[in-house]
C-alpha cells in the first residue's frame, strides 16, 4: 500500500484542515509491570508447560498498522481509527 507522506488533514488541536506528516507508529515492548503480565511470567516459572495451548499456523498472515499524524502547525500527533491490516507499506514522498 502506497500513503503520501503528506496529507491535508483535519487537526482537532488546531480545529481546522492543515498539511499532516504520516509515520508508522514504533513497536513497543510489553510492559512488565503489570499485574496480568506479572502473573504470567509466575505461570511460566517451574515444571509447568506453556498455560494455554499455543496456536501454531492459525496467526494472521498480516500484522495491524498504526499510522500516526502530526501537524505541521501545532506540532500534535493523533492517529485515526484502530489500524488496519497490510503486508507492505511503502510511503511516497
Amino acid at each position: 500500500m502506497i500513503i503520501p507522506k503528506k496529507q491535508n488533514r483535519f487537526c482537532p488541536k488546531c480545529k481546522k484542515y492543515t498539511v499532516h506528516t504520516a509515520e508508522e507508529a514504533k513497536r513497543r515492548p510489553r510492559r512488565k509491570a503489570t499485574k496480568s503480565q506479572r502473573r504470567f511470567m509466575r505461570k511460566l516459572k517451574g515444571y509447568g508447560s506453556f498455560p494455554k495451548e499455543n496456536p501454531k499456523g492459525r496467526e494472521k498472515p498480516t500484522r495491524k498498522m498504526d499510522l500516526r499524524y502530526k501537524c505541521s502547525v501545532c506540532g500534535k500527533k493523533h492517529t485515526i481509527g484502530d489500524g488496519f491490516r497490510v503486508k507492505k507499506t511503502e510511503f511516497k514522498k
